[in-house]
């Protein structure tokens, strides 16, 4: 990976460096392309195989078949498309998690505003000051949502694993509740730090929307994402953004027909994307396979957040936001001068070591993946404790 020379990388949760292999790829499949021509009759069965070949894995991952799959540019498309599609009445509900990213909040504001909706906001920013037990926590998360559940909620809104606090939130069992509910709301799931970290086909295949980018924790390229759409969805939603790739034949667009567009996922594709991106996305994603499966690279991950959570805790006027070790990747601190925040941030930068600030909460963020090493860590937190003392 180019992008880890001589640095300490902590930012996945924002982009993940992409492998030289997958660079590669994606240069062989634009040779192909211009080699075919980029518009002749030669490049079509080699666009459609790579589009085929890539749904296919994305579906095995998710465990869905690959006609409940779209292919979108990232998160937050994947999120707003299908959204604009969902059925709802004036005065119905949206239930939204205080942990979401700002980029889905603004979508369902602007969503609830032309289709004078209600928002109500479920608290779930308060578990990371609960107890370690996770079986507790999600109990008590569930007994809220519950509660928060009213008799005209329509949607509810929430990330698989919360892109601030690091909690990963038991998307099955709210998708069971919700089915049980008298409105049955449709789930949303932000899945932008889950795809290529977290064990995802239970959630995937039980959300009726579940929107994941490949550009972070799978160390694909920027541009390329996806989202997994339920049979309900597909059945009682429209298509929103329009385009020649929503149709399931352009020939016949002047006849007026009752349903011009595809009964699959692919309602929700619009126009020309960029196909060599797919052959990127699935190198990376083979690559992750060879080193392990997706259960024992998590298991990989927790054990170097659980030292760098520890150390972090070691630290005079550092403060974890976690009580115990992260589910994942993502670890989130603050410290006792909230001013220094940024200047923390640009002093590491200075000496090769990345990490984020967060501004909603205003807390630091650190992600370690399987790329990441110990000795990283440990020179994250020497650092650290360096700038903190010298404050």
């Amino acid at each position: 990976m180019p992008a880890l020379a001589n640095k300490s990388y902590f930012n996945y949760g924002g982009q993940g460096p992409l492998p030289q292999p997958s660079l590669k790829a994606i240069t062989t499949s634009w040779e192909r392309i211009q080699e075919l021509g980029p518009f002749t009759n030669n490049v079509w069965p080699f666009a459609a195989k790579e589009i085929d070949c890539t749904r296919n894995q994305l579906g095995a991952i998710c465990g869905v078949k690959k006609d409940r799959i779209a292919f979108t540019e990232n998160v937050t498309s994947g999120c707003v498309l299908p959204l604009w599609g969902l059925p709802v009445s004036d005065g119905d509900r949206i239930l939204i998690s205080d942990c979401e990213h700002p980029g889905v909040v603004s979508a369902c504001k602007e969503f609830a505003r032309r289709k004078n909706l209600l928002i109500d906001v479920l608290p779930v920013q308060h578990l990371h000051k609960g107890v370690e037990n996770t079986l507790i926590n999600n109990k008590n998360l569930l007994e809220d949502l519950d509660s928060a559940l009213k008799p005209k909620t329509r949607l509810v809104v929430l990330s698989h694993l919360l892109w601030n606090t690091g909690k990963i939130m038991p998307i099955s069992a709210i998708a069971e509740m919700l089915k049980r509910h008298k409105n049955k709301p449709f789930l949303l799931v932000d899945a932008a730090q889950s795809f290529g970290q977290l064990p995802i086909e239970e959630a995937a295949s039980k959300a009726d929307i579940y929107a994941f980018t490949g550009h972070k924790w799978a160390c694909g390229p920027e541009g390329l994402g996806g989202v997994v759409l339920s049979k309900r969805v597909l059945d009682e939603s429209s298509p929103t953004l329009i385009g020649w790739k929503s149709l399931k034949n352009e020939g016949s667009i002047y006849d007026n027909p009752s349903s011009p567009f595809h009964s699959d996922a692919r309602r929700f594709e619009v126009a020309t994307t960029c196909i060599p991106l797919l052959a990127g996305l699935r190198c990376s994603l083979n690559l992750l396979e060879k080193e392990g499966s997706v259960s024992q690279r998590l298991q990989k991950i927790q054990v170097l957040s659980a030292h760098l959570w520890h150390e972090l805790s070691q630290i005079d006027g550092v403060q974890p936001i976690l009580k115990g070790p992260p589910d994942a990747g993502l670890i989130s601190f603050s410290t006792t001068s909230q001013s220094s925040l940024s200047k923390i941030v640009k002093v590491l930068g200075q000496q090769n070591i990345w990490i984020r600030l967060l501004e909603d909460p205003k807390w630091l963020r650190a992600c370690v993946h399987i790329t990441s090493t110990k000795s990283e860590v440990n020179n994250l937190i020497g650092t650290l404790k360096q700038i903190i003392t010298d404050l």
